[in-house]
């Protein structure tokens, strides 16, 4: 309980207000604790009342007229009163200031970018968790905020004061208890590579060239663990060997372009994983490689996850890979995410127009292909000129199904569907129930 109360005011109090913010929050804790406390007496009075209203009722009980107004009428009001309350929108964690309770919960997360041509709204709003041991899968088209996501949750978009200075960025990026998005830089730049770590898209950019890859994993160790460069060195040796590339210590003096391009994936993975770190973000990590290739590094991610009992995040537009590897699948369209869920049900009942649409253009292998693969038309919006309304609407086919226009004019939230799986959509749910048997699963 210490540790996490730390936590917690690290995260939220800057380095030069630690002496007053605590003792801010303390006073905050204990007058809301304080309150529930205060109602306690109050409730003996109605307490007390409760044998009068017994009493009265027992009066009443004697006359021919206590039948037609009796307590019941008013209970079974409000019972239909609760089951007409319609299905609450997807808030799956905390309110914001609240306490998380996922390992990872980013919290209405909004990154935003001005430019000469206007403002560029990469992220609007996204919210999810996750937890340790489990992986979350977020697919989309190039240009839906995927990568600009991670990079948040990295830190990476405020790790100078000149890239502070051109991004807008609100919302909570919560991990382990620390809230990212109001710590300073330095902080965050300390969880970096330990606590978190990344898997770039192109390991060839994100490596050094002039470097030696072993040189590269010694500093990324070194950094946060106070050891001499043999013992650094030896650990280098050890997560090439573990991530599969062969004669480790010959190849850990070599550059990486004397690497192939699953070498260099691999050697990209040992170096995020050399620290051990708890969440794991891999942005696209087989895009660029062949298919026999690709199905060796998924391997290879889910081995260390089970071994390290890291989160994962697999950041892909390939449905392939996340059908085998996440636990849960984010579907982002616009800057926002437009369903999110279980995988297993996303991929059983899809509730999203767009997730339709991405289904529909990959191919099956577990059925014959007769007909050609239905693409989504059109082209992902402008993040600087958004659709009014629900974003996708230009190119959805069901867009003039709903009435009164309102998927041009009302930009719909996330409602629950079943349990944890979530759909932002104007189609009511059994619309989209029968368009997904009759018209979209058929067609697959």
């Amino acid at each position: 309980m210490t540790d996490s109360s730390e936590d917690k005011t690290t995260a939220a109090g800057q380095p030069a207000a630690e002496g007053t913010a605590p003792a801010e929050a303390s006073g905050a804790a204990t007058a809301k604790a304080a309150a529930p406390e205060a109602e306690v007496p109050e409730a003996t009075p109605a307490e007390a009342a409760a044998p009068e209203a017994d009493a009265t009722e027992a009066e009443a009980s004697e006359t021919d007229v206590t039948p037609v107004e009796a307590a019941p009428e008013p209970e079974a009001e409000a019972e239909p009163k609760t089951e007409a309350v319609p299905k609450p929108v997807a808030e799956p964690v905390a309110a914001s200031g609240g306490t998380p309770s996922a390992f990872l919960e980013v919290r209405d997360l909004k990154v935003h970018f001005p430019t000469d041509d206007g403002l560029v709204k990469s992220v609007d709003g996204l919210t999810f968790r996750l937890e340790k041991g489990k992986t979350l899968g977020i697919v989309g088209e190039s240009g839906s905020g995927k990568s600009v996501t991670s990079l948040a949750i990295m830190g990476l978009h405020r790790a100078s004061r000149q890239q502070r200075s051109k991004v807008r960025m609100s919302g909570e990026i919560w991990l382990d208890g620390k809230e990212l998005v109001s710590a300073e830089p330095d902080e965050v730049r300390r969880l970096r590579g330990r606590q978190m770590a990344m898997i770039f898209q192109d390991p060839l950019s994100a490596l050094h060239p002039f470097y030696t890859v072993g040189s590269q994993i010694v500093e990324a160790y070194r950094v946060h663990h106070d050891v001499d460069k043999k013992t650094a060195r030896k650990r280098a040796v050890e997560m090439l060997d573990r991530v599969g590339i062969p004669q480790p210590d010959k190849r850990v003096d070599d550059h990486p372009h004397q690497f192939s391009g699953g070498m260099r994936q691999r050697a990209m993975i040992a170096m995020a994983l050399v620290n051990n770190p708890e969440l794991l973000i891999a942005d696209e990590p087989t895009t660029a490689l062949d298919v026999t290739v690709q199905a060796q590094i998924l391997d290879l991610i889910r081995d260390l996850q089970k071994e390290f009992g890291s989160a994962v995040i697999i950041i892909t537009h390939d449905l392939g890979v996340v059908a085998e590897l996440a636990d849960d699948l984010l579907v982002m369209y616009g800057g926002r995410c437009v369903e999110r869920g279980p995988s297993d049900k996303v991929f059983a009942t899809p509730q999203h127009p767009y997730t339709w649409g991405l289904l529909g253009s990959m191919p099956r292998i577990d059925r014959d292909q007769t007909d050609r693969l239905i693409p989504v038309k059109g082209s992902p919006p402008s993040l600087i000129n958004v659709p009014s309304g629900c974003a996708f609407n230009p190119r959805c086919p069901y867009a003039d199904v709903p009435k009164d226009n309102v998927t041009r004019t009302v930009r719909p939230e996330l409602q629950q569907v079943d349990g944890r799986h979530y759909s932002a959509c104007h189609l009511p749910q059994e619309e989209r129930q029968r368009i997904w048997t009759e018209e979209i699963a058929p067609k697959l």
